[in-house]
This record gives C-alpha cells, sequence and structure tokens, in this order.
C-alpha cells in the first residue's frame, strides 16, 4: 500500500520553507479543504440538476435546457439566483423559529458527512476511525428537520409528508446499516479509507461487489429511499400532498430542501463507490503503472498520477450511479406507502440480516478471501 498524495502535508512543508510557524501553518490549512468540500458539492448540485434535466429529456425524446449558455449549462445557475430573489413567506400561523430551522437540519448533516469521503490514501477531511457509521448517525438527523419543517408549516399536507419522511427513513436506515455492517467485518475497520485499502488487492476483481452483491442491492435501494428518489419520494409526492413538508416553503428556504436532496444523491452515489466499487482504486494496479512510466511506486510523478486518477475514478463511478438514479425515475413508477414499508420492513430487513449472518459464515470459512 502506497502513502498517496497527502496535499495537507505537502501544504504544510510548503509554508514550512517561508518560515511559517507551524501552529500558523495548521490555521491557514484548515479552511481550504471546508472551503473545497462545499464549492464541490455546489458544483456537484449544478451539474446534477443540468444531469437530471438532460436525462430526462433525452428519455421522453425531448431537448431539455438549451439557451442558457451552451447546451443550457447555466440554467441551474438561473434557477438558483431566481430562487434567491424570490420573496421568503413565513405563512401567518408557522411556527416561525421552527419553520427556519427545518431546512437548515436538512441541508447541514449532509454537508458534514462529506468530510469522511476519501478521494485518496490522504485526500479527504477526516479519517476518523468510525467514518462509515458517522456518516449514519448525520444522515439519521435530516428526517428530523424534514418532520420539523412539516410539522411547524401548519399545513395538514405538509404534516403528512414530514410524516412520511420520518417512517421512510426509519424503515431503511436499518438495512442499510446492515449491509455496511457487513462490509465492516470484511474490511475490519469502520474507517472508509481502511475500506478502500482492504478492496486494492487484484484491482477490479478485489472490490466488494464480487463479495458482497445483496448487500450492494440493499445498500443501492435504501440511498434511494434515504435520498426521497422515485420510485421512494413519497414524502414529496406532488399528486398526493401537493409538494409534502416544502408546500409552504418559498425562495431560499425552498432551495435549501432541493440543495440538500441533490448534496445527498451526490454523497451517497460516492460512499456507495467507496463500499463496493474500490473508491479511488482503478482496474490497473499502481505497481504496473509505476513499471510502465519505469518509476518506483514512491516516485512524486507516480504519486501525482495515481492521486489525480484517483479523485477522477471516484466521480467517475459516483456519477456512473447518479446516472442511474435518473434513469430510475422515469422507468420505476412511484410505489404506494404500504408497498415502501413493506419492501422495507419485511423484504431488506431480513434479507440484509441473512446477508450479514453468510458474510460472517464466509469469512470464518474462507478469512483469506473475506478478510479474516
Amino acid at each position: 500500500m502506497t502513502p498517496g498524495l497527502d496535499l495537507q502535508s505537502s501544504f504544510l512543508d510548503l509554508l514550512d520553507g517561508f518560515g511559517v510557524s507551524q501552529g500558523l501553518a495548521h490555521l491557514l490549512w484548515l479552511p481550504l479543504p471546508m472551503l473545497t468540500v462545499l464549492v464541490s458539492a455546489v458544483v456537484g448540485v449544478l451539474v446534477n440538476v443540468w444531469l437530471e434535466r438532460k436525462i430526462s429529456a433525452a428519455v421522453q425524446q425531448r431537448i431539455g435546457p438549451e439557451y442558457a449558455g451552451a447546451l443550457g449549462i447555466l440554467q441551474p445557475m438561473a434557477d438558483g439566483l431566481k430562487l434567491l430573489f424570490k420573496e421568503d413567506i413565513i405563512p401567518a400561523k408557522a411556527d416561525g423559529l421552527l419553520f427556519t430551522l427545518g431546512p437548515v437540519l436538512v441541508l447541514v448533516p449532509v454537508i458534514l458527512s462529506w468530510l469522511v469521503v476519501p478521494f485518496g490514501q490522504n485526500l479527504l477531511i477526516s479519517n476518523v476511525g468510525v467514518g462509515v457509521f458517522l456518516w449514519i448517525a448525520l444522515s439519521s438527523i435530516q428526517p428530523i428537520g424534514l418532520l420539523m419543517s412539516g410539522y411547524s408549516s401548519n399545513n395538514k399536507y405538509s404534516l403528512l409528508g414530514g410524516l412520511r419522511a420520518a417512517a421512510q427513513s426509519i424503515s431503511y436506515e436499518i438495512p442499510l446499516a446492515l449491509s455496511v455492517l457487513a462490509i465492516v467485518m470484511m474490511s475490519n475497520s469502520l474507517s472508509t479509507v481502511d475500506i478502500v485499502n482492504q478492496q486494492a488487492g487484484a484491482g477490479i476483481f478485489s472490490w466488494n461487489i464480487w463479495r458482497q452483491p445483496v448487500g450492494f442491492v440493499i445498500f443501492w435501494i435504501c440511498v434511494l429511499a434515504e435520498c426521497e428518489r422515485l420510485p421512494f419520494d413519497l414524502p414529496e409526492a406532488e399528486e398526493e400532498l401537493v409538494a409534502g413538508y416544502q408546500t409552504e416553503y418559498a425562495g431560499m428556504k425552498f432551495a435549501l430542501f432541493y440543495l440538500g436532496s441533490y448534496i445527498n444523491l451526490v454523497l451517497s452515489a460516492l460512499l456507495v463507490s467507496v463500499l463496493y466499487l474500490g473508491g479511488w482504486g482503478f482496474p490497473i494496479p499502481v505497481e504496473w503503472l509505476a513499471g510502465l512510466l519505469g518509476q518506483s511506486v514512491d516516485a512524486p510523478l507516480v504519486q501525482v498520477i495515481t492521486g489525480g486518477l484517483g479523485i477522477v475514478m471516484t466521480v467517475l463511478k459516483a456519477y456512473l450511479l447518479v446516472f442511474f438514479a435518473i434513469l430510475l425515475r422515469w422507468t420505476v413508477p412511484r410505489v404506494r406507502i404500504d408497498q415502501l414499508l413493506d419492501l422495507g420492513w419485511k423484504f431488506l430487513l431480513p434479507v440484509a440480516l441473512v446477508n450479514l449472518l453468510v458474510t460472517a459464515a464466509l469469512k470464518l470459512a474462507f478469512p483469506g478471501a473475506f478478510g479474516g
């Protein structure tokens, strides 16, 4: 395993060369990764909105946005500016404090979850030992914001949407956690970096998707439900609930819900990439690449190339999953609320438990292949 590209150490060494103290250098470094995450998340949302419209149009044999910028790429910015300048309305009988806090509680945990997403061995903000379960814990805060928004709106449609969101999240978080637990069992670690490193032995053939195909399907279904993507968008089903918990919102508060939803979709796709598709790993092992270049594995040139390729591979895998999520929106009809709960409690939960037990048995029987 190579140490990989370490931007923080390079930045600190650079400032040390200019005579800057270690304390000040660390202080100057702190805002950079946070700013990078915010910029990456917002850019990811803009790309997602554009892809959603273009892919949806292609599926329906339409053109989609084309006038705002080349191929309509500036249309998401136009939508954002429109929402930014729209009047912020709070219903007369709504609870103003909870009404305002709701969208914030939806967005903030999603952005914080980006702390544990690795794009390389050292290309992440925080390599905490319990990274993957920190994401699950943060994602469980989001339904509180949705329920708070629905309740505070003083609207029966909003309240029903908030209740649906809470029920949906509880139903699908348990099988999602069980499928993650199977990965953790094979990797012997809760760290996202360790999980990726455990898949780096034989290129594409060591990815967890081959050892956990059932877990991958369960995780992907649960992720779609957590992101409220079709066919699981019952909390905001427009034919039934006007717009669900978003009904009374306008302006930037309304935009925060969509911002959180799209950031969560990109984040979830990135985590699927990390847990099941080898993360920053690419089909050709690093040793082969170093041999082709005639360099050692630890050579700076090899580290820079593999670091850049790692970021590209992680994002590429994630957006491939985003593409499938958008296609599903125009392929599968929306389920009913009873079907949604039945799928979570009566099917996914037992299958996830059986998958966990089978993984434990395989780990004992074949420790070399299943991380004994």
